[in-house]
């Protein structure tokens, strides 16, 4: 646990020295405090306050958001120390690639972590002062950060995994890029034209609702959106997310980020500094 730590305490550092706490958190709380004005008209209409919409707003951002920062975060760790001849060095040391590799994941998702909570937690503040807020919004922001942050873990892993594979900076890229693609946007587009395609039949009832859980972006939503009546109004997706028992979302996004750290870890043990 020690060498995990210190392994953490430098990766931070290099991380806050590289402005990418600073660029992330930026990042999210722009664009969580447009949203949240962007996207309160629908109050009225709904009967929700404000914050409930703005909630429903950034689930949306954050499938988005929290993926591609975690990957711009994970796809350098261990190709690029590599070509910097840093792993080298770092391997020479009384540290084992799996405590390496757990320093490097406590300190990314640290950063993440921060970006979340402050950029969530401001928006969510700004639109609770504006438009008012209850008990069932506030809990509502709660678990989306929270949900945000597994998020994040799962595509951070997930980076360290192609930063393995690729063997240098510009393949885990393009392989992080890539990534982004299909988990994010093509696999939606894939499911919503099975889902076209079946008409209201067998897959649509039965098997489209986990292979929509089966992907941690959409269990993501899913879990935000099943737990939430005033969430589950804004975003339309109530349907989906009650067809499932309550726990499937939740284990979906749990699992993620162990299996895919467990096959960043077998890859990182190939990898030659």
């Amino acid at each position: 646990m020690t060498r995990i730590l210190a392994v953490a305490r430098i990766e931070f550092t290099i991380t806050r020295r590289n402005r990418w706490l600073i660029l992330a958190t930026g990042i999210m709380l722009l664009f969580a405090l447009a949203l949240s004005f962007a996207g309160s008209a629908p109050t009225g209409t709904l009967g929700v306050n404000m914050l409930t919409v703005s909630v429903a707003s950034m689930t949306t951002l954050s499938v988005y958001l929290a993926p591609l920062l975690a990957l711009m975060m994970g796809f350098d760790a261990i190709a690029g120390e590599s070509e910097r001849g840093g792993l080298g060095l770092l391997l020479s040391y009384p540290v084992s690639r799996a405590e390496i590799l757990l320093g490097k994941f406590t300190a990314h998702l640290a950063a993440l972590a921060i970006a979340m909570i402050v950029g969530f937690g401001a928006a969510g503040a700004v639109a609770a002062a504006y438009g008012g807020a209850d008990a069932a919004s506030l809990a509502a922001l709660a678990r989306l950060v929270l949900t945000s942050i597994l998020l994040g873990a799962a595509f951070l892993a997930l980076g360290y995994l192609v930063s393995a594979l690729a063997g240098s900076t510009a393949g885990a890229a393009g392989l992080g890029a890539g990534l982004w693609l299909v988990f994010v946007v093509l696999y939606d587009l894939g499911l919503l034209g099975a889902v076209v395609w079946d008409a209201g039949g067998w897959f649509t009832r039965s098997v489209f609702p986990w292979v929509m859980a089966a992907n941690p972006a959409d269990a993501f939503r899913l879990w935000n959106v099943a737990a939430s009546d005033g969430v589950a109004m804004a975003t339309g997706l109530t349907g989906a997310a009650h067809a499932l028992p309550a726990w499937a979302a939740p284990l979906s996004l749990v699992l993620w980020p162990v299996l895919a750290l467990a096959a960043a870890r077998y890859v990182f043990a190939r990898v030659e500094p």
